[in-house]
């Protein structure tokens, strides 16, 4: 386990806009309480809460990987009319004590899914 710091900043904070997560038209998730992670150089991600997710759209997959900053990560894909986008979500279900803020959240890749800040 890694802590951050000046060498590798992380920071999460609340984010105030509404934000919606959407595959294929479809709405996968929906939130005013997403929180905003930007780690060292990297984009900025959006976590959302589990339960402002559609959870009956979503299916756990073998898939896991670890983040030395953050801990294991396990996947979910997104069933949206009637495709499948495999692991499009991971989630930190037990992360570090340092990143506690985003157990019981999704993070969504940008490339599988639409993830816009709305109004």
């Amino acid at each position: 386990m890694k802590l951050p710091g000046p060498d590798h900043p992380i920071t999460i904070t609340p984010n105030p806009k509404r934000v919606r997560v959407t595959a294929d038209g479809v709405v996968i998730a929906e939130t005013t309480h997403a929180l905003t992670l930007k780690e060292a150089s990297y984009p900025a991600v959006q976590y959302v809460p589990r339960q402002d997710a559609n959870m009956a759209l979503l299916a756990r997959t073998e898939r896991t990987t670890h983040c030395p900053y953050k801990g294991d990560a396990s996947y979910f894909s997104v069933k949206a009319n009637g495709k499948t986008l495999d692991n499009a979500i991971w989630t930190y279900e037990t992360p570090f004590p340092a990143m506690a803020e985003i157990s019981g959240h999704l993070a969504f890749y940008p490339d599988k899914v639409k993830i816009e800040e709305v109004a």
